[in-house]
């Protein structure tokens, strides 16, 4: 890896996910895939310019991580203004998502991975990109 690869160190503190060419996906994927491993469950937040785009971002995370599908607590996506920032936030622990209207945020997903019998494991990796997981 080059000194300037974005790692998941690299993107604590962003305000929002960096533009990655495809190697740099591919990469950043292999050291968060390592970086959870020993996690027993997950928490999802999604910062996006919408509904759409943010239950897209969770449903790719999940598909790619092999994660169950979680269920819409609160509003559904689609009674959400259609153009308006949302903040989507997702529990493993209860199995639901929950999206919110939220002005002034950037854009990316933030993945908390959780692991009560050892907690030097657990930790928040992101801003990642929202279509990180696009076709992974």
């Amino acid at each position: 890896m080059t000194s300037d690869f974005p790692t998941l160190t690299s993107l604590r503190g962003l305000r929002s996910a960096p533009e990655l060419s495809v190697v740099e996906r591919s990469l950043l994927r292999q050291e968060l895939q390592v970086a959870m491993a020993g996690c027993a469950w997950f928490t999802i937040g999604v910062m996006a310019p919408s509904a759409v785009a943010a239950v897209a971002g969770l449903r790719q995370c999940e598909v790619a991580l092999g994660w169950p599908a979680l269920e819409p607590e609160g509003p559904e996506p689609e009674s959400l203004q259609a153009d308006a920032a949302v903040f989507l936030k997702g529990n493993q622990r209860n199995g639901r998502f929950l999206l919110r209207p939220e002005t002034g945020l950037g854009q990316g997903v933030l993945i908390t991975g959780h692991q009560p019998a050892d907690p030097q494991r657990e930790d928040t990796w992101g801003p990642l990109p929202l279509d990180l997981f696009a076709a992974a």
